[in-house]
């Protein structure tokens, strides 16, 4: 039963979901989450029966009257950027953006705001204004429409933006920003659930497109309830590892445009730089002649992108179970496709432990990646390398089969272009570019002889 004390009350709130309970357990009943009920405490209760604030949102109209100009995506002059958004950001959209620490979001968004043709104002919840203007002199980021408001308050915040009047708005981040008049904690589930909610409101009464930065849990999903993904327009992923230089950007939900396009930038010293070519890029290093490579063309959204797959197997020890470990790859599709390795084409997989990983740190889980995967795989276990002129694709199926895949013309363009002779392919994928040599297999045997992965090595 919640505890109460005059009008303040203590409810037990899920991380996840959001859900809140009058008692603590350790099990969330609506997500089934375990361990992520927290206390927090709850205001009065009189502002919920309070008059609903004004609002400038027009009443009913008949959806004929609606015009649409002013929810034309406005491009942000970052190509990579506005190719995840569908063509740029839509006046009123709130995006929630996050990342590991370190990766990039705040250099993202300080370029994004640099490079917007209006007034802007960037909020720092976490830094001080004075590391903010470093960083920004370092990107070359200063510029006179660009406003830089140091805070944590909610009130003032939204006070900066009746009064600056800006077209784009980054919070960073949300899980730091509190208002006084929700009761609970800073950075507690509700405090970020209601400031959220009221920068939407903002944003759609104002036509400002507002992006709220999120923290990220180990597993790497946005932190904090799972209610802030659904009122917000956007939710995108800056991925890669801090070590190297290579930054992804997708977009999970997207309410004006498509979901799965991927943008790739460069981490270099005057800031991210798109990147065109991820093909070339992906291949530059790429050492010809050595067992467990293959190369894949692949999609991401509209976008070709061949990628290498690289494999390692290693005798495993008796008595103790394979290892499977994938990097920038599905872990369990990875163990699927080593048992169809191992019952249909009859191969000592299981003896082995194998290690697959995609070059260049993406990480891709479409099924097209299959067919490279496991050829990948017989090349390392045979020590026979693939040859150089051959890339390959297609889905492979729990029986053997091969299966075909999405834009299989465009994926064979791809890999013409980059100097490849000769594409193994699905026995049912349509035609392609007469520029390169289509090798057709039903079976995921008869793609392994077709590369000549078939003998003892």
């Amino acid at each position: 039963m919640a505890k109460s004390s005059g009008k303040i009350r203590i409810v037990y709130a899920c991380s996840e979901c959001g859900s809140s309970y009058p008692k603590w357990s350790g099990q969330c009943g609506s997500c089934g989450d375990w361990n992520t009920l927290s206390e927090e405490i709850e205001g009065p209760g009189e502002a919920l029966k309070a008059p609903p604030p004004p609002t400038n949102r027009p009443g009913p109209m008949l959806i004929g009257d609606v015009g649409t100009e002013a929810g034309q995506p406005r491009s942000t002059q970052i190509d990579e950027l506005d190719r995840v958004l569908g063509g740029g950001i839509v006046p009123g959209a709130v995006m929630l953006l996050g990342g590991e620490p370190g990766i990039g979001k705040s250099t993202l968004l300080l370029q994004l705001l640099a490079s917007w043709d209006g007034p802007t104002l960037y909020v720092s919840a976490e830094e001080s204004a004075q590391q903010v203007r470093l960083r920004a002199e370092r990107l070359d980021a200063v510029r006179p429409q660009l406003w830089l408001h140091a805070e944590t308050s909610l009130p003032h915040i939204l006070e900066s933006i009746e009064e600056t009047r800006p077209e784009l708005v980054v919070i960073d981040s949300i899980q730091t920003v509190f208002d006084p008049s929700l009761g609970s904690l800073p950075g507690s589930v509700g405090q970020v659930r209601g400031c959220a909610q009221r920068l939407v409101n903002v944003a759609k009464e104002r036509d400002i497109a507002i992006v709220l930065v999120g923290h990220v849990t180990k597993d790497g999903g946005l932190a904090g309830p799972r209610v802030l993904e659904h009122v917000v327009d956007t939710v995108l992923q800056f991925e890669g590892d801090k070590h190297h230089a290579l930054r992804l950007l997708r977009a999970s939900k997207h309410r004006f445009g498509p979901t799965n396009e991927l943008g790739i930038f460069e981490m270099a010293g005057v800031g991210l730089i798109g990147v065109p070519d991820p093909s070339t890029m992906f291949l530059s290093d790429r050492r010809t002649g050595i067992p467990g490579s293959a190369v894949v063309p692949t999609m991401e959204g509209q976008r070709p992108i061949v990628v290498e797959v690289q494999a390692l197997t290693s005798p495993g020890v008796p008595g103790v179970p394979s290892r499977r470990s994938a990097l920038g790859l599905d872990g369990p599709r990875l163990s699927m496709l080593m048992a169809v390795l191992g019952r249909r084409a009859r191969l000592p997989v299981g003896e082995n432990d194998v290690y697959a990983s995609t070059a260049g740190g993406v990480k891709l889980v479409e099924p097209g990646l299959d067919l490279g995967v496991c050829l990948a795989v017989v090349s390392a276990l045979r020590n026979q390398p693939m040859p150089a002129d051959v890339a390959v694709f297609g889905e492979v199926g729990l029986g053997g089969e091969l299966r075909q895949v999405g834009q299989a013309a465009r994926r064979l363009t791809e890999a013409a272009r980059l100097g490849f002779s000769r594409v193994v392919v699905p026995a049912n994928s349509p035609d392609g570019d007469d520029a390169i040599r289509v090798i057709r297999a039903q079976t995921l045997s008869e793609a392994i002889a077709a590369v000549g992965l078939n003998g003892s090595g």
